[in-house]
């Protein structure tokens, strides 16, 4: 049989913020609807409801002196190090993001230089052909990383990548904004080699779309929901039930298209990574999948989550899912050498990324 060049991770890190942020930390909160209204119910309800349907309980922020390039790299770092890459053999770094190195006091997005230029200069990275960018496709960023690193890998033309996905959403949180408690801090990297064999394995295929048409503002930045913040700040703003619904019937197409291009059936399934912003929405989008196939009944422990104690970190969440899940750190979950793993994000764009993923022999 014929050799081919396949993309398969060799290393995982990701960095979870140390500081905890439970849901009662929001009890002394005003908060306001988008009409600039104040919410005439108590804090304790507000927040009662929001994990009802989240299933949030807390999440990560970083420390004061942290920015989104500093916690890259450490994801980076460890990524590295599991994989015994010498960072001077690299031939990519892409680092998916939102808004930069925000500062705590200033909400400012900061992205000149890039993050990942600045990633690789505290990685201490002198090789001049290491090519470093950023990619902002909102919370899919990191997951269309790694399908770019898989075009350059599959060319040829570069063997080792280094993708990373890194926020700081609690920065550019509203605190009137019942949603800024949907937000948190981490970072996820992953390095990415080219393998040659004779059957498939490692990334298998991916699809992507963008609906803009109509899509576009379901994410925004706008004032704060208060009209007495008179700050000139902007924040991270969402129309949930428009994002909602366009998620629930777009995601599990996208997904589908994935895996018929690969030629894998559902039942081989083993996992499913999906970005986590709402739990009820991915338990949503995962019975719309399986109904595509005829099928009702989900298997246990198909579906890793971390939202209830990570949170929404936006691009890290999957790498960072996807570091604790190959470290043996999820209760239950595991992914074994043969065993097929399906990747899906949705966010800003309106971005829609899938990947279906087989875990090599070794």
């Amino acid at each position: 049989m014929i050799k081919k060049i396949y993309s398969i991770f060799t290393g995982t890190g990701s960095y979870i913020p140390p500081k905890i942020v439970k849901n009662e930390d929001f009890l002394e909160n005003e908060f306001y609807d988008a009409s600039g209204k104040k919410i005439d119910l108590p804090a304790d309800e507000i927040i009662r409801k929001f994990e009802e349907i989240t299933e949030i309980k807390e999440r990560r922020y970083v420390e004061e002196d942290q920015v989104a390039s500093d916690i890259a790299y450490l994801a980076a770092k460890e990524a590295i190090e599991s994989s015994g890459t010498d960072p001077e053999t690299l031939d990519y770094i892409i680092v998916a993001h939102n808004f930069g190195d925000v500062k705590p006091d200033v909400k400012q997005i900061d992205i000149l230089p890039s993050i990942a230029s600045r990633v690789k200069e505290k990685l201490g990275i002198n090789n001049p052909k290491t090519v470093a960018y950023d990619t902002p496709f909102g919370c899919p960023g990191w997951l269309q990383g790694v399908i770019q690193a898989d075009y350059y890998l599959k060319s040829g033309d570069a063997k080792k990548a280094l993708v990373i996905g890194t926020d700081t959403l609690s920065r550019m949180a509203d605190p009137f904004d019942r949603d800024s408690m949907i937000y948190a801090d981490g970072a996820g990297a992953t390095i990415l080699e080219a393998v040659e064999s004779e059957s498939p394995v490692g990334i298998l295929s991916h699809v992507t779309r963008t609906d803009a048409n109509g899509q576009t503002y379901n994410l925004w930045l706008g004032p704060s929901n208060n009209p007495n913040h008179t700050k000139n700040e902007l924040f991270i703003k969402m129309n949930g039930r428009k994002l909602y619904e366009y998620a629930l019937k777009t995601v599990p197409q996208v997904v589908k298209e994935s895996l018929d291009k690969a030629g894998v059936m559902l039942n081989n399934i083993k996992k499913i990574l999906i970005h986590q912003a709402n739990a009820k929405m991915d338990e949503a989008i995962i019975q719309r999948l399986f109904r595509l196939y005829k099928e009702f009944k989900i298997p246990r422990f198909i579906m890793p989550m971390t939202i209830s104690k990570l949170g929404n970190s936006s691009v890290a969440t999957i790498p960072t899912l996807l570091n604790l899940l190959l470290k043996g750190k999820l209760e239950n979950h595991s992914l074994l050498p043969g065993q097929i793993a399906v990747f899906a994000s949705v966010g800003a764009g309106m971005n829609i990324n899938s990947m279906v993923y087989k875990m090599p022999d070794r």
